[in-house]
């Protein structure tokens, strides 16, 4: 349930109960439970009640607990379940194949370098690159960790970009239709435009980035 409220949306107790696969009276219960240790809010609408995480911490913590849980052998996945490897929202920041491929070619053209305490610099280079793309670094307000720091993607098991940098670069790729977010899901598309300005300007294509070679760029 937690896991199906990481791309920051609000959901009722059925859609929570049905992602994951328990009765309404066991979904309520465990509610109960994460609301009182603090995981998650209850906003209500009317008659309905919806939940969300506490805030982007839990978010975070969830992830690395993700990252460090013990490895298991899944079936093969669906087709929704690789793409959400590919591409997903970690709560307001990309991750899954695609976010972990972007951060390393930002790191690559020297755009991103990562420094102490998990965060990333940007470069003057990177401030002129996310600029032509939409993103005003200098405008950016830090958290206590910054403006761009370092995720654990728990599918990839290394790091992509988040803080106010990630923030603002989903934002920037979405809003100039590169990527397109899912209104039902964590998953994220990307667009045929999108694949094209990312071979353009990080040098990535959809067989690159899954790493499969039999997907066609």
């Amino acid at each position: 349930m937690l896991a199906a409220l990481m791309d920051g949306r609000a959901l009722p107790a059925g859609e929570l109960a049905y992602a994951a696969g328990i009765t309404a009276q066991t979904a309520s219960s465990h509610l109960s439970k994460l609301l009182a240790g603090g995981l998650l809010l209850c906003e209500s609408e009317g008659r309905h009640r919806y939940y969300r995480l506490a805030g982007p911490n839990v978010a975070h913590a969830l992830e690395h607990l993700a990252a460090i849980s013990r490895p298991v052998r899944h079936k093969p996945l669906s087709r929704q379940g690789r793409d959400l490897h590919m591409a997903r929202c970690c709560y307001d920041h990309l991750a899954g194949q695609l976010g972990v491929a972007v951060t390393a070619a930002l790191v690559e053209r020297h755009f991103l370098e990562p420094v102490a305490q998990k965060r990333y610099g940007v470069t003057p280079a990177g401030v002129t690159w996310f600029g032509t793309i939409g993103v005003a670094v200098a405008g950016l307000a830090p958290t206590r960790r910054g403006i761009a720091r370092q995720c654990l993607d728990w599918t990839e098991r290394t790091h992509h970009l988040a803080g106010p940098l990630g923030v603002g670069l989903m934002a920037a790729l979405c809003e100039s239709e590169w990527l397109r977010r899912s209104k039902t899901s964590r998953l994220v598309h990307v667009t045929p435009k999108g694949w094209a300005k990312l071979k353009e300007q990080l040098g990535l294509d959809e067989q690159s980035v899954s790493g499969d070679d039999a997907v066609r760029a």
